[in-house]
């Protein structure tokens, strides 16, 4: 089933076209949802109970109330006014004491579950990426893991509490109406289905599309911007701030039009019940009025329960105000479920072995696409102990996916790629990924201490170790002149780095981890040509037995290196001294 789709995302257009189809229907939504709150089912319970336990006491304060106005007046010959007096007084301190116990019980399961949620997701995109984040825009992904989820704690805190609510009160009412006279509950009942079944269930239904148009326009708003941001000195330098802002302000008006739409909604549903509670009031009028005529005796009766199924309507109507909420709460949860339920392009076998031995790198005949696009055909490499391999090519061409598919972020479509003498999808992925260290162009800086950014793949490793791998990769000296060594605060809220730098801190890393096969991707891209000889000679001396397979455009990067290939037309080609042929075959 196709998911809710909108015409013009990204501000190609102006207008807005929703699929109204979705992925996930609402029982199925509610009933994940209402599984996932097992987990804090104690604290639910304690909401939920306290939840009617109040709105019981505000019937009891309104029928309290009435009973002690007619005993005063001396209408009421049962029970005395001390006692009707004493239930007002028992019922507004339960009001406010259930209200503070549902609140809290509510909100402390709610924030519990939220939490778990955020985990659940952060595993999900770690099974799922890089694959995902190629897919999927990075400020759309936070927007889930922030303000979609952030959204669906209304159903946990203010949702489930008023469903059970909203069917035992008109119970309790209709109980109350049956011995003061058949004839009220006959009324009541198409009152409380209107109210409580049928405007709910038709406002939730008519709201699912505009609610999952409004948050995909509103993750996509939060991914422009959050790139607009990121990339502040290159929309600066190159005068794009003008074209920026057109575009930010365009998309924010696409939003403000969903959000008219659902406002409108909310509106509506909120006072279609207002006009029914309302005529349900003038009806018991004027039902007091003829049984008055025909039983003057229950008259004060009659005037009693007129008070407790106004208060009963209160509960009702509090469920639609949840239920406008739940337009975006299910919108949120079907993006939430959407990648937590996605497949990843890589699975680790049930009975995955560790990996012996990672002295060598086999392909054979592998062939791999992005979908209809072909990277590679038939491709067969052999990676001996201690080869240091150079990858060159054109950009675009698969230089990078040589990288990625050894460490298994995609899988091969056929053929194998074996470490050792085991093929990779035969052992777990964390074993795999132990005997090898990526250095990427860009290595991502954490909001964390020095020491703590080069230790990412060994943690717990000493100071001592720390800084040997700092020394190897060039950068010992930087970080001795920031304000507190190694233990200063980079990322966010800390000091910026230099690209070279950032880049030396990856490498760094990679030192520290001291893997048996090092992987990289344009490793000096950043560097000067003193700091690239320094590394380059690290490498020679300090890895000579390692597998290093390198990336780069730079030929001086790999001028240590004894096998270079070339990828070109799907294969990889030895450029070796006597000309390029194809890797594996024969010059012709």
């Amino acid at each position: 089933m196709a998911e809710a789709t909108v015409n013009g995302s990204g501000g190609s257009s102006s207008g807005i076209s929703v699929n109204k189809k979705h992925k996930y229907g609402i029982k199925e939504i509610s009933g994940r949802l209402l599984e996932i709150s097992k987990g804090q089912r104690g604290f639910i319970a304690l909401a939920t109970m306290a939840s009617i336990v109040g709105n019981l006491s505000q019937m009891g304060l309104m029928g309290f109330g009435a009973a002690f106005i007619l005993s005063c007046a001396g209408k009421l010959t049962v029970g005395s006014a001390i006692s009707w007096g004493a239930g007002m007084a028992i019922s507004a301190v339960l009001i406010a004491l259930m209200r503070y116990i549902e609140g809290f019980a509510s909100h402390v399961a709610a924030y519990n579950l939220l939490s778990g949620m955020r985990t659940r997701m952060f595993h999900s995109l770690r099974k799922l990426s890089p694959a995902i984040m190629t897919e999927r825009e990075t400020g759309d992904i936070i927007s889930v893991a922030i303000g979609d989820i952030d959204t669906i704690e209304s159903f946990f805190a203010h949702t489930i509490g008023p469903m059970f609510t909203v069917i035992l009160l008109p119970v309790a009412a209709l109980i109350i109406a049956g011995f003061v006279h058949p004839v009220y509950v006959i009324t009541l009942i198409p009152v409380y289905v209107v109210i409580s079944v049928i405007i709910p269930l038709a406002g939730m239904k008519a709201g699912r599309n505009i609610g999952a148009t409004y948050r995909k326009k509103l993750g996509s708003l939060k991914s422009f911007i959050l790139e607009s941001v990121f990339g502040l000195k290159d929309v600066q330098i190159y005068g794009q701030g003008k074209i920026r802002c057109d575009k930010v302000i365009k998309r924010s008006r696409e939003l403000n039009v969903i959000d008219h739409k659902k406002t409108l909604h909310r509106q509506l549903i909120s006072s279609l019940p207002t006009f029914f509670v309302y005529m349900a009031r003038i009806m018991i009028i004027f039902l007091i009025f003829a049984l008055q005529i025909d039983d003057p005796s229950k008259i004060n009766w009659v005037i009693i329960l007129s008070f407790v199924v106004s208060a009963s309507f209160s509960s009702t109507q509090s469920l639609i105000t949840v239920v406008s909420s739940l337009t975006d709460t299910f919108a949120a949860a079907e993006r939430l479920f959407e990648i937590t339920d996605r497949k990843p392009h890589v699975i680790e076998k049930e009975n995955a072995e560790g990996l012996e031995r990672s002295d060598e790198v086999i392909w054979q005949d592998v062939c791999f696409s992005y979908g209809s696009n072909d990277i590679f055909k038939n491709v067969n490499v052999d990676i001996r102990p201690g080869d240091k391999v150079g990858i060159v090519g054109e950009s675009g061409i698969g230089k990078s996916t040589f990288l990625r598919l050894l460490l298994r972020f995609w899988d091969v479509d056929s053929g194998s790629i074996k470490v050792g003498d085991q093929n990779i999808k035969d052992v777990t992925l964390r074993s795999l990924r132990d005997h090898i260290a990526m250095v990427e162009q860009s290595a991502f800086v954490y909001e964390a201490s020095v020491a703590d950014n080069i230790s990412v793949g060994v943690p717990g490793a000493s100071i001592d170790a720390v800084k040997k791998a700092a020394a190897r990769a060039g950068v010992a000296g930087v970080i001795e002149r920031l304000p507190d060594g190694y233990d200063t605060m980079l990322g966010e809220y800390g000091i910026s780095l230099s690209g070279g730098e950032v880049q030396r801190l990856g490498i760094a890393r990679a030192m520290l981890k001291d893997p048996d096969i090092i992987v990289m991707d344009e490793p000096t891209s950043n560097l000067d040509v003193f700091n690239e000889k320094q590394i380059i000679k690290t490498l020679e001396e300090e890895f000579k037995d390692k597998i290093i397979i390198i990336v780069s455009h730079r030929r001086s990067t790999l001028t240590f290196c004894n096998k270079i290939f070339r990828v070109q037309d799907k294969s990889l080609y030895n450029t070796g001294k006597g000309g390029c042929q194809r890797y594996g075959q024969k010059k012709g």
